[in-house]
């Protein structure tokens, strides 16, 4: 995530973000446990990993369930937003696993550029870059940091929102559910159209992906316009 991108995530957005990513992803909190099995799955039980964690502010969901699962395993978490990152080390503390993460406030330039990492996380971020450049930019910028054959989990909405009206109904109809008044149900949608732009399709996300040094990636976790995806960093010149 951008510094730009990052000024949406205030402390008034951090304050009700555990709530609001719920409601508007079903499926939150098995996205993240799925996306730590998948993890696991990839780089084997029990076995020691340092996994880098980017966007990681908020309710440190994904870093939490991986720690869980994997005890041998460390992160490094980075965010550009202060009160989403002060928020996630809250929950890291009160998860007992701060001791386990590094945190850095910034962007993933701002993590060494070799490639030490032995597996990366990247939930919800990708949709809140502006253009194609700034998410081949980042995906690019994670690839430089994980080892060859490294596992890497993306998630995040895809598919343009306005092209599918009847998603977005469901959507709308997922937050009365959650009690929301008609008032603020207009205002949630709006603010999700004006404030993301996601990959156009799925074909894109595999597209940025391959072109930024990973394999054609599988999609293991979809929720509405939601997706989460597992890939592999491609072998160097010399692998």
């Amino acid at each position: 995530m951008t510094q730009d991108s990052a000024a949406k995530f205030d402390a008034s957005r951090a304050r009700e973000y555990a709530r609001q990513s719920r409601i508007g992803l079903a499926g939150y909190d098995a996205c993240h446990e799925l996306s730590a099995c998948m993890l696991s799955a990839t780089l084997g039980e029990g076995k020691p990993a340092r996994v880098l964690v980017i966007g990681a502010g908020g309710t440190a969901g994904e870093i939490i369930t991986a720690a869980r699962l994997e005890p041998l395993w460390s992160f490094v978490a980075v965010d550009p937003s202060p009160p989403m990152l002060d928020l996630a080390r809250t929950h890291l503390v009160d998860a007992g696993v701060s001791d386990r993460v590094e945190t850095a406030l910034g962007t993933v330039t701002d993590i060494e550029s070799t490639p030490s990492f032995d597996a990366a996380i990247m939930i919800g971020v990708l949709h809140h870059l502006p253009t194609d450049v700034a998410k081949q930019d980042i995906l690019a910028q994670i690839a430089m940091r994980v080892r060859p054959g490294a596992p890497f989990v993306v998630a995040g909405n895809y598919r343009r929102y306005a092209s599918q009206p009847l998603l977005m109904k469901a959507w709308a109809a997922r937050w009365r559910m959650n009690g929301a008044e008609p008032e603020e149900i207009q205002a949630k949608m709006g603010k999700i159209l004006q404030g993301a732009e996601p990959p156009r399709s799925e074909e894109a996300v595999i597209s940025l992906l391959t072109e930024a040094g990973f394999e054609e990636p599988l999609r293991f976790f979809s929720s509405l316009f939601w997706g989460a995806w597992l890939t592999r960093a491609l072998p160097d010149e010399h692998g």
